[in-house]
């Protein structure tokens, strides 16, 4: 196993967490929100360059109106809470990642430029405008690159730019979270700029909280994206947290835990879903307590994370060592 493998980020979460019950429309709908999507992704690509010609508020409102084209398309109705403004000066927009849905979300409340795994540039229509829009892509599967793409951000942020890092690396269910890796809050750091924590909520016109826009698992975009426009009364609600001035954190793990608790916070939630509570194997381990007495301890990891569900407790048999 290569040191990228090792550090590359995964999620418990996967198509067993998705929910049930949720109203959808009908198959021609379906197909509908689909064709608009379609036709607004192929009018975007092509005008993203005469775009980028446009400059300050000019250019914010017609990025700003393509996202917005993009979730009307698909069906999702956008909710604000909070304000996230800061023009001409550069700040680290940090959220919890759930879908492909969350870059659009957040260029539709403000244009900003984003950290994204380099896969997402292959995507058809979508992963060109993002492209597009000055993302700057990671490759996860070598970890060399990491300190150079980190440096690449922190001369974005000095320029006075946003840029939005998922620093949990990868997708969650959006009922369970991973924790925020410090690497790219070294960006704000040696730039000097606020961290701007913001939470990524989908629920249901009713209230209820949905997991079925997730891009989890083995599954591929498309079927995401079909499972999505399928919806009936998707909201998503972007809450902007407080910003964490620069120097109230006194490294970038501090800045890390920081937005992590801001982000958990907004969302209800307590703590991010322990990594060691999800798997598919049984583990047991034998541990030395005392000279004389060794425990056991065997447990069951989930396949899912199973966000609604406390970890299990791991069974204890103690032995007398012979």
């Amino acid at each position: 196993m290569t040191t990228g493998q090792v550090w590359k980020p995964s999620s418990p979460c996967g198509t067993a967490c998705l929910t049930r019950g949720e109203d959808t429309v009908t198959p021609v709908g379906s197909f509908v929100r689909a064709l608009a999507l379609l036709v607004v992704l192929a009018a975007a690509v092509p005008a993203a360059g005469a775009i980028a010609l446009l400059r300050g508020r000019a250019r914010d409102r017609v990025v700003r109106a393509v996202f917005r084209a993009v979730l009307t398309a698909c069906g999702v109705r956008l909710v604000v809470r909070g304000r996230l403004d800061g023009r001409g000066r550069g700040a680290l927009v940090v959220t919890n990642h759930v879908s492909w849905l969350d870059i659009v979300a957040l260029g539709a409340v403000r244009p900003m430029k984003a950290v994204a795994k380099r896969e997402i540039a292959s995507w058809p229509f979508l992963g060109r405008l993002v492209a597009r829009s000055g993302t700057v892509f990671l490759d996860r599967e070598r970890l060399s690159t990491l300190p150079v793409t980190v440096a690449r951000v922190a001369d974005v942020l000095r320029a006075g730019t946003l840029v939005n890092v998922t620093p949990e690396g990868t997708t969650w269910c959006g009922r369970a979270s991973g924790r925020f890796r410090p690497a790219f809050f070294q960006a704000a750091i040696d730039a000097g700029v606020p961290v701007r924590p913001v939470a990524l909520r989908y629920r249901m016109e009713s209230g209820r909280e949905t997991t079925r826009p997730a891009f989890v698992g083995p599954e591929s975009l498309v079927e995401s994206i079909r499972r999505t426009l399928r919806l009936r009364g998707l909201v998503l609600e972007v809450v902007v947290c407080p910003e964490i001035a620069p120097g109230r954190a006194a490294d970038r793990r501090e800045a890390a835990g920081l937005a992590e608790a801001a982000v958990l916070a907004a969302l209800d939630r307590k703590a991010p879903f322990p990594a060691a509570s999800y798997g598919t194997e049984v583990t047991k381990r034998s541990v030395s307590v005392s000279s004389g007495l060794r425990m056991s301890v065997s447990g069951r990891r989930r396949k899912d994370c199973r966000a609604h569900a406390a970890p299990p407790r791991p069974r204890v048999r103690a032995r007398t060592r012979s």
